[in-house]
């Protein structure tokens, strides 16, 4: 086929898509970076403009059709320092703040250096790490064409966090595309939470995109809270590389947002090293929530283990997609994956598509997924002890996402999302 037969074979844009194309040709000579980026900028919008955005025969998009979905895009982009920040979610954190896509450099503890991703933009090497892996990689063209800002961050070798680090990510309405490439020195321990926080009432479209490599030896909990605003579109993704004996701890909540796809791509790549994933999709009203994840493990001796756990209420849908590839020479591989999901309204959905993909011959792998109602024995139990229905109800559900909670080994942090979780099953339950 033609060029110019292949184009007329592409469906006419959408208008969210219109809104993309139209908004990039509005913004473009306004972001910064060097003209080897700009070239870049301009590929990335050029392969999204080929291609449109994700649809369902894609298979990693199957189910969460963003060509459908996404209805609408602001065309204003945020002004840095327009957003009102937020208390940190641990009293007494360090707090590293990108406001409406411009970042702060101030608030780095002792063995933290950070710089603004926004001067990294005039270094040529940052050509390629803009570069999106793969056909179906829309995220980070979305990201790679407008991010504007963004933080570096450097934890040096053998640095405990003695407090909390925080990334705090606050938009207010219209458009926010950030970037965080993270770097964790060998020995290195602590916690950082990355907020992803609305600061306004009007809709907005924001992107982020973190690259986290967590050293040899290295202990870290990385605490994701994405809390976007009712009419909010979120796209993200977190690229991960373990080393040697690393382990890391991540944990998503998504507490917010219409639509919201976030994307774990993680590659176990040291010998000894573990990687957990802990995730909570409180889903309500008619927001769609996509939580997809390709984990490899390309070494002998290492060890993961993914626990999601949902509750849906209303009209909302969610999704998680889940695959662990496991590479012929990872040998000794224990590897295992569970989805659990309260579905606690009979016009809510929620899409589980575990995959396992092993090459090699001496491993444990394992993957399951479970959709339910409140066990009605319990309700029964509680309320026979004068608990009113309702408030039962609320402790069962608060019971089923508190045990994931619980397995952060920073006892700082359990209080703190305890408390996002209630709050969020007040206001939505």
């Amino acid at each position: 086929m033609s060029d110019h037969a292949e184009k007329n074979a592409r469906p006419p844009a959408t208008a969210a898509e219109t809104s993309v194309f139209d908004s990039y040709d509005a913004r473009i000579d306004a972001l910064p970076g060097s003209s080897a980026v700009r070239r870049m900028r301009d590929r990335l919008m050029s392969e999204l403009q080929d291609q449109r955005l994700p649809h369902r025969r894609m298979e990693a998009w199957h189910y969460t059709d963003l060509r459908t979905l996404l209805k609408a895009v602001p065309e204003a982009f945020g002004t840095g320092g327009e957003a009102k920040g937020v208390a940190p979610l641990v009293d007494g954190s360090n707090v590293l703040t990108v406001n409406n896509g411009e970042a702060s450099v101030e608030g780095a503890p002792e063995g933290v250096s950070v710089s603004r991703f926004a001067d990294r933009l005039n270094d040529e090497s940052v050509v390629e790490f803009l570069a999106a892996q793969g056909p179906e990689d829309a995220v980070s063209r979305i990201n790679g064409a407008f991010v504007s800002d963004g933080l570096v961050v450097d934890v040096a070798p053998g640095t405990v966090l003695d407090a909390p680090l925080e990334i705090q990510a606050v938009h207010s309405t219209g458009q926010a595309h950030t970037r965080f490439p993270v770097t964790i020195g060998k020995g290195a321990k602590g916690s950082i939470v990355e907020r992803q926080c609305a600061s306004g009432e009007g809709a907005a479209f924001t992107s982020s995109i973190t690259d986290l490599t967590v050293g040899d030896d290295a202990e870290i909990d990385w605490i994701i809270l994405q809390e976007q605003g009712d009419a909010d579109t979120h796209l993200a993704r977190v690229n991960l590389r373990l080393g040697a004996n690393a382990k890391l701890m991540l944990y998503v909540v998504n507490a917010g947002g219409k639509l919201v796809r976030q994307e774990v791509r993680a590659v176990v790549e040291g010998e000894g090293s573990d990687f957990k994933l802990r995730g909570i999709n409180l889903l309500g009203g008619e927001s769609h929530t996509d939580v997809t994840m390709v984990l490899d493990h390309t070494v002998p001796s290492t060890t993961s283990t993914e626990v999601l756990r949902n509750v849906v209420f209303g009209k909302a849908h969610g999704v998680f997609q889940g695959q662990i590839r496991v590479a012929q020479a990872a040998q000794q591989t224990d590897a295992q994956m569970a989805c659990n999901t309260l579905l606690l309204s009979d016009d809510a959905d929620f899409s589980a598509k575990p995959e396992l993909e092993i090459f090699a011959d001496d491993v444990q792998c394992g993957h399951g997924a479970t959709v339910a109602d409140i066990d009605k024995n319990h309700l029964f139990y509680l309320m026979s002890r004068g608990i009113p229905a309702a408030r039962a109800r609320g402790m069962l559900v608060y019971a089923f996402l508190a045990e994931v909670v619980e397995e952060l080994d920073d006892e700082r942090l359990v209080p703190a999302l305890e408390s996002v979780i209630a709050e969020w099953l007040r206001a939505n339950g």
